[in-house]
């Protein structure tokens, strides 16, 4: 049976930014292709779980995503003394960066922490201000000749965190944005052995979305799925943050309405959670939802596409938080609505006309 929180804690503690997903990669490779009929690594990254449809002619495809990158730093410059000059892979809140623990992933992973020039030795103005990225360094405690025969300009850096629970089923950690939506995504695969579907399954770990949604781009023109899910993190309700911009944790998964998202995509799920009593809650977007789902929608002569999400406190930094239920009932969701897929419902997509 699987255990999805035991899941999110494996993934989340494993190291992969952008661009170097592998590692979170195996460890969803190992978690899920029990669950599934086949295991597939594309020449970028990607990762896709697919368990085939029963029944007899054509089955519809679709393709689930949920990003397995996070967020990282990266070695720019080893300064005198062995210190560490960073850039950022992705969008870090640099307000949280000082003080942090960090991995080093050079010829082997050190631990380091994250400093900068103290209070007392700043004036006035530069204390009222956020510090920049730039003046930021990382200490490694070691010597720079011995810096420099284990650490390269563009090792990849990321924070030393350990997920932990806290009071009932919430949980807090880094890159939460976006290995809960990894999470939820097995748990798909897990309930969809219990269901019969007609739809055969393409369950993608993207790479790469953090600087663009390029894992997503690729996965969908080589599947051509006849319907996209894309599974991601939104905003979680925080003090000080307008309810309109976030939502509750622990209320269920949210799923997105705007422009991006195909009408009757949303509608279908929308009545089937309201029909199975799966908790949901909705969001509005303008425009782009930032996610794997923007491109996707416009991959060849178009997909239809719908984006689901969990809620989440804190995001880029390394105590996201967030409700385990939101993430279950997400994966609940999806394998219920895969249930009801077939190529009547898949025709019906393309009329856009009403009366």
């Amino acid at each position: 049976m699987l255990d999805g929180k035991q899941l999110l804690i494996r993934l989340t503690e494993t190291a992969g930014g952008s661009g170097d997903e592998s590692r979170v990669a195996g460890v969803l490779r190992e978690a899920a292709e029990s669950l599934v009929d086949e295991v597939t690594l594309d020449s970028v990254g990607n990762i896709t779980l697919i368990t085939r449809g029963t029944g007899d002619g054509p089955h519809p495809r679709v393709m689930l995503t949920a990003h397995t990158d996070e967020i990282t730093l990266m070695v720019a410059k080893i300064e005198k003394g062995g210190f560490l000059r960073v850039a950022q892979v992705g969008g870090f809140d640099s307000r949280t960066l000082l003080g942090q623990e960090v991995m080093v992933h050079g010829t082997s992973t050190i631990m380091g922490i994250i400093g900068s020039k103290p209070p007392h030795l700043s004036t006035l103005e530069e204390r009222k201000k956020t510090i920049p990225l730039q003046e930021l360094f990382i200490d490694l405690g070691m010597s720079e000749q011995h810096v420099r025969e284990i650490v390269a300009v563009g090792d990849r850096i990321t924070m030393n965190r350990h997920t932990i629970h806290l009071l009932g089923h919430r949980m807090s950690g880094k890159a939460m944005d976006n290995r809960a939506s990894v999470t939820a995504m097995t748990i798909c695969l897990d309930e969809l052995r219990k269901l019969h579907h007609h739809a055969d399954v393409y369950a993608v770990g993207t790479m790469q979305e953090e600087i663009g949604s390029k894992g997503a781009q690729t996965a969908a023109f080589h599947h051509m799925p006849d319907i996209a899910i894309a599974i991601d993190v939104c905003h979680g309700e925080t003090p000080g943050v307008s309810s309109d911009l976030a939502k509750k944790l622990g209320e269920g998964p949210v799923l997105t309405l705007g422009p991006r998202i195909h009408p009757k995509l949303f509608t279908a799920v929308r009545d089937l959670a309201n029909m199975e009593n799966i908790p949901l809650q909705v969001e509005v977007s303008q425009g782009p939802t930032w996610t794997d789902a923007d491109p996707m929608q416009i991959v060849q002569i178009g997909i239809p596409t719908v984006l689901i999400s969990i809620p989440l406190r804190y995001m880029h930094t390394s105590v996201e938080t967030l409700d385990f239920e939101d993430i279950r009932f997400a994966g609940i969701l999806l394998a219920r609505f895969i249930a009801t897929i077939d190529s009547a419902f898949v025709e019906g997509l393309t009329c856009y006309l009403k009366n």
